[in-house]
């Protein structure tokens, strides 16, 4: 039994599909197809069951794919200790962060952390916060830039900064006209009970933004039209810009853009905690505490 067979099975899991994980995993879809029934031929059961939409796991497929996500985490723990006796002159560390906070945040934090530890590997998982949890607890991701409040996570985690959740709109949206000023302030705002005419661009509901937003939408006792809701976080935004309707974003994430306004949610402003989060291992590798403390300066700066 080898570990790339055991990746390949993960992989397969993870994507559900034959098709996307080939993608994942670099390789011809015939190939991967070929592997799974000579695999599943060798071992004598089938791990997985082929349907309309993709694969689902057996239940023997399940007690495997469990198994061997242990084996490559153990095996992944052995490799950075092994590696930390090198003092970081080698090396590989497992990043997981959004994609949209990736797209504004990530360059700048991998350029940094290349100049410092330029032999040590980096690999990006790109998921939402909710994902990314999961991940965490299954150990195939060695730190992570999360929302707060955790859901499945209960050990500590690094508190990272305050991020405020802004709307998104072009400059010549009707919106303007029930905009609040507001002095020394970097936004000016908005009172949603004031915008349920308004047309609405939300992400889907399992992403930070698309469930913040329409909890505001709750809370101001508003039902406002949403449209295009099975699109990303990045998408909303850049049709907001172009007048097609209102988004939500991330102050962090607010490029200033000619054109486009960007508005606090109430007086106050709406708000939601970034931490920086490990596995549930009682080891955390030299490059994943490297990786966070690079996190740490570069989101202090913002």
């Amino acid at each position: 039994m080898y570990l790339k067979e055991l990746n390949y099975i993960v992989t397969l899991a993870d994507e559900q599909s034959i098709s996307r994980a080939a993608d994942r995993l670099y390789m011809a879809q015939s190939s991967l197809s070929q592997f799974l029934q000579q695999y599943e031929a060798e071992l004598g059961v089938k791990l997985f069951v082929r349907t309309s939409k993709g694969i689902r796991p057996t239940a023997a497929g399940k007690v495997f794919i469990e198994n061997a996500k242990s084996i490559l985490m153990h095996y992944r723990l052995l490799q950075n200790e092994l590696w930390d006796m090198g003092k970081l002159e080698g090396g590989n560390v497992i990043l997981g962060i959004s994609s949209f906070r990736a797209q504004h945040m990530l360059p700048e934090i991998l350029t940094d952390f290349r100049e410092k530890y330029p032999k040590v590997q980096v690999d990006i998982v790109e998921a939402n916060s909710m994902a990314l949890e999961d991940m965490l607890v299954a150990g195939s991701v060695d730190v992570a830039v999360i929302a707060l409040p955790l859901t499945r996570l209960k050990h500590q985690v690094e508190f990272l900064k305050k991020d405020e959740i802004v709307l998104v709109a072009n400059e010549n949206h009707p919106i303007m006209e029930v905009v609040h000023k507001r002095e020394g302030e970097l936004y000016d705002w908005v009172d949603l009970k004031d915008m349920e005419k308004f047309e609405y661009i939300l992400s889907d509901y399992d992403t930070i933004l698309g469930g913040v937003s329409r909890k505001q939408f709750q809370k101001a006792g508003i039902q406002p039209m949403v449209h295009y809701t099975n699109i990303t976080a990045a998408l909303a935004a850049a049709m907001a810009r172009k007048g097609l309707g209102l988004a939500f974003t991330y102050r962090s994430c607010a490029e200033p853009r000619e054109g486009t306004v960007y508005l606090s949610l109430g007086e106050k402003g709406v708000y939601l905690e970034l931490a920086l989060a490990h596995p549930y291992t009682t080891y955390q590798s030299k490059a994943a505490k490297a990786m966070a403390g690079v996190i740490q300066e570069i989101m202090g700066k913002r």
